[in-house]
């Protein structure tokens, strides 16, 4: 199956006027990720805009994606606001993609192969349970005038991660895409949270949209089984992340180790390593 990995970097470029880049870890995921996928499960590409594309050809990276990098998120929407909505550009990138095809985060592994044959139309990596601080309801947004929430929405639904979500029906990539890029273009100006509205677009909406046109929807595990030995099957660092800012030692060794585990079952990335400038000290 196609798969697609997405880095819009406009919500960086916002933050900080620094040369664009990525870190050590995130690097060393990106490219277990691509290539672990390509090796048990299909083609991969990268769809960012040209910041990214430079950023991958000046470190060497491009060729991870088989698919190529495709630079589509060069013409992101103005109105959607790149610091409340920093992951909108998985939105974007999704909404011009034919089904079937998986949506992979640069910092998800997929170790082994999927049986996408028995898949229902839509699977995500798993279910969240609906917590008023990170799910509110419906009252907590600061919406334009002009915007609905559409009254057939179940809010009792479970949201779900997208770190890792395969899609099988096209019309659900449609319906899920425009809600989401309909909500993010509503919001209030005085918008200033970074969390609710941004979960609410990317994984609240999309279980509802899905019940709404009768589409079966499941997941892949639970996150109480990623968290005690990720089935075997998936890596995740998305809760690593800060932990490995803060502790020198804990990053060092993640890195080292995925550095191993590259240089063990890609031997031929072992040049492309060495001249990453962030990398050489794990080799």
């Amino acid at each position: 199956m196609d798969a697609i990995h997405i880095n819009w970097t406009k919500p960086y470029r916002v933050r900080t006027d620094a040369p664009y880049s990525v870190e050590d870890f995130e690097l060393l995921t990106t490219i277990l990720s691509a290539l672990k996928w390509r090796e048990k499960n299909g083609s991969i590409k990268m769809i960012t805009d040209s910041v990214g594309k430079e950023y991958y050809e000046k470190i060497g990276l491009s060729k991870i994606w088989d698919g190529g990098i495709d630079t589509s998120l060069d013409h992101a929407p103005d109105n959607i606001n790149p610091r409340i909505f920093w992951a909108a550009g998985k939105l974007l990138a999704l909404k011009n993609q034919t089904a079937p095809v998986a949506v992979i985060d640069t910092d998800f592994i997929v170790w082994d192969s999927i049986l996408f044959d028995k898949l229902p139309p839509v699977t995500s990596i798993h279910f969240e349970d609906l917590y008023d601080d990170v799910y509110p309801g419906p009252s907590y947004f600061k919406m334009k005038r002009e915007y609905r929430f559409d009254p057939d929405w179940d809010w009792s639904l479970r949201a779900c991660n997208t770190a890792f979500c395969v899609f099988k029906n096209r019309e659900i990539i449609a319906r899920y895409t425009d809600e989401a890029v309909r909500f993010m273009q509503s919001i209030r100006e005085d918008v200033d949270d970074t969390l609710r509205y941004m979960v609410f677009a990317e994984q609240r909406l999309l279980p509802m949209c899905a019940q709404k046109m009768d589409l079966y929807f499941s997941s892949f595990s639970t996150l109480e089984r990623l968290f005690a030995h990720g089935e075997n099957y998936f890596t995740h660092t998305w809760g690593m992340k800060q932990q490995m800012r803060d502790i020198p030692a804990l990053r060092y060794d993640f890195c080292k180790r995925c550095v191993n585990r590259i240089l063990s079952d890609f031997p031929y990335m072992a040049d492309t390593l060495k001249n990453i400038e962030c990398l050489k000290q794990y080799l």
